[in-house]
């Protein structure tokens, strides 16, 4: 995973940077491969406000590259960088300077405006950039490196040039299969030239990009044997492009090891070692993969966001203390879109390490958090570690909140786990859990805590629909849980990401499901690979989606609906699942505001909102108290 917003403006990678890739290798683990750097600055240039790249091209990067290449050999762990030779049609617009075409190797519709066309490099311009991977590949070595990845997955311009769907090119870097793999075949004998032949070399690429006309496995293994005898030393096996941003980004929908199978492919071409990819922070399932010989190494990306110490723990065996990946994106692909650092939903201090470091209370208080949501057991679990003595109530006979209803469908079974790591961890440090224990305002004055924390969470908004109090009218929440039944034709109420993901489960239990969405697209409030692979799950489940429609009223027989133009007609349904969003449980926290002389509240019943806001508002919280 790129270091987005952890690079200095001029492109040296910056002290919280070094800082995120140490606590990597003090966790254990055996080499890092480093986010994408770049390789030169003109051809295909940045603008100079927001560099997301780290840069290799000159020799005044040098010292900063050998600090970070010193902090990971502290720990005994190895270190490559991966050099890029840059975006091609997918570079982000904030990366495109005014007037200026992006490159690819032909004429293409840039991903992000089809109107615009990308610019042909010319074949002067490739040259030049095979040198500017020698001239890098020198720069690394001296600084120390134990070997470069090449970056030529996930429709980049590396990829673009390999695959015939993007090259189109006449010259000595297109045509047939030798011809599209001329440059980095190039670069390849560059590396070997200036950092020396035995100077290890990685080669990432995707093995099928799951696209009409892009690569497929057969010619992923042709590849690879182009890259066995050019002399890469290990093969990185990935899926996907842009297109289908759901295989090199995998979502929580995604099963675990869902690219196993590429590594596999490769291995059965090759004999240079393999790395497998993609959701294999499962130690059993990593352990299997290599037992069954489908890969030689794993490599792990949003799972080492989550917990940094994941190699350890599996090594000591502690596998209940490993902090899950819920493949959310939201602390790491989204905060990288919207240009901010790249960090964590589960673990607010990735990308921030040394601000962030838990440290021992000075004084230490009676702590009482009410609510068990993931908030109120984040709270609890970060004033604990910080020596504090906690005592969490919960009103409900278990703990989780709305994880438990949202970890309900099988292809959400990641919160699951995310919600046995937080209650083991506050059974491990000694949390003192009330279940089935509803808090008042005379509650706290018997129990005369010194810091209350209100986490009380979030309930179902309830339209003011005629009919909505019918007994056929339910909550997203109360079906997921089993509360109550629906019937065999539902309608769901509400388009965002709880009625999508309801719908989904629903369709999947034989359902006959319907959408309906007053605004214009549904699931606007995923990233967009989640929100791709959710799309897709609905319609391979034969779920039926309607939007810029109203419900005007609810009946026996289902919902009476008006769409955009004024029309209006009924749509049968047996149930009606409400998933309109949440609203805060304010009214103990209200209460509280006289009377308690440190009083706190985080996640839903401050605003409901996702994971992350709830983990990274306790987390902030509790630090400080």
């Amino acid at each position: 995973m790129g270091i987005y917003g952890l690079v200095e403006p001029d492109g040296r990678i910056s002290e919280r940077g070094i800082d995120y890739y140490a606590e990597r290798a003090r966790g254990g683990v055996g080499l890092i491969i480093t986010g994408a750097t770049k390789v030169e600055h003109d051809i295909e240039p940045l603008i100079d406000s927001y560099s997301a790249f780290p840069r290799a091209d000159l020799s005044i990067f040098i010292p900063r590259l050998n600090e970070l290449v010193e902090a990971v050999h502290d720990y005994g762990s190895r270190i490559a960088i991966q050099l890029t030779a840059g975006d091609g049609r997918t570079a982000w617009s904030v990366d495109i300077p005014s007037g200026m075409q992006p490159v690819a190797p032909s004429p293409l519709p840039y991903f992000w405006n089809p109107e615009i066309l990308t610019r042909e490099l010319t074949t002067e311009e490739v040259e030049t950039m095979v040198k500017a991977f020698g001239n890098a590949a020198e720069i690394v070595a001296t600084a120390g490196f134990d070997a470069v990845e090449l970056h030529a997955h996930e429709g980049y311009l590396f990829d673009e040039f390999m695959t015939s769907i993007w090259n189109k090119r006449t010259d000595k870097y297109g045509g047939d299969l030798n011809g599209r793999l001329r440059f980095p075949l190039e670069v390849i004998e560059q590396i070997k030239d200036r950092a020396g032949k035995d100077f290890p070399i990685i080669y990432r690429y995707g093995i099928d990009h799951y696209l009409e006309g892009g690569r497929g496995v057969g010619e992923s293994q042709k590849i690879a044997l182009h890259l066995e005898k050019a002399g890469v030393d290990a093969i990185h096996a990935d899926a996907g492009c842009y297109e289908t941003w759901y295989w090199p980004h995998p979502p929580i929908y995604q099963p675990p090891g869902c690219m196993v199978k590429m590594a596999h492919a490769v291995k059965e071409a090759v004999r240079v070692p393999v790395i497998a990819v993609g959701k294999l922070g499962y130690p059993e399932l990593a352990e299997k993969v290599l037992q069954e010989g489908k890969a030689d190494f794993i490599a792990l990306g949003r799972a080492l966001l989550a917990d940094p110490e994941w190699p350890i723990k599996v090594k000591e065996g502690r596998l209940d203390d490993i902090r899950p990946c819920i493949g959310d994106h939201e602390g790491c692909l989204c905060r990288i879109i919207e240009n901010k650092y790249l960090s964590c939903t589960v673990n607010p201090a990735a990308g921030n390490e040394r601000k962030f470091v838990i440290m021992p209370t000075d004084k230490t208080k009676s702590v009482l958090v009410v609510g068990g949501g993931c908030a109120g057991m984040e709270a609890a679990r970060i004033a604990a570690l910080r020596g504090h003595k906690v005592t969490l109530c919960e009103k409900n006979d278990e703990l989780g909140g709305n994880l438990i209803a949202a970890s309900v469908p099988e292809f959400k079974k990641d919160l699951e786990r995310f919600r046995d790591y937080l209650s083991t961890q506050l059974r491990k440090l000694g949390v003192k859990i009330l279940l089935q224990t509803e808090v008042t305002k005379e509650t706290i004055e018997e129990m005369k805590p010194e810091a209350v924390i209100i986490a009380t969470g979030s309930k179902p908004c309830i339209p003011d629909i005629p009919g909505v109090e019918k007994g056929t009218v339910i909550t997203a929440l109360d079906s997921l849980l089993g509360i109550k039944e629906t019937g065999e034709t539902v309608t769901v109420a509400g388009g965002g990401l709880v009625g999508c993901e309801t719908a989904a489960y629903l369709a999947q239990r034989g359902k006959k499901v319907t959408i309906v969405e007053m605004l214009r697209d549904v699931a606007c409030d995923l990233s967009l690979p989640a929100r791709a692979y959710l799309l897709r799950m609905l319609a391979e489940r034969g779920v039926n989606v309607l939007t810029e429609v109203r419900i005007l009223q609810i009946t026996n027989g289902g919902a009476v609906i008006v769409d955009k133009h004024g029309k209006k007609r009924l749509l049968k349904a047996d149930t009606v699942v409400l998933a309109l969003g949440m609203k805060p449980r304010t009214e103990l926290f209200e209460a509280l505001k006289t009377g308690v002389q440190e009083l706190h509240h985080v996640g839903d019943c401050v605003e409901p909102g996702k994971i992350i806001h709830a983990i990274w508002g306790a987390f902030r919280t509790a630090r400080l108290l």
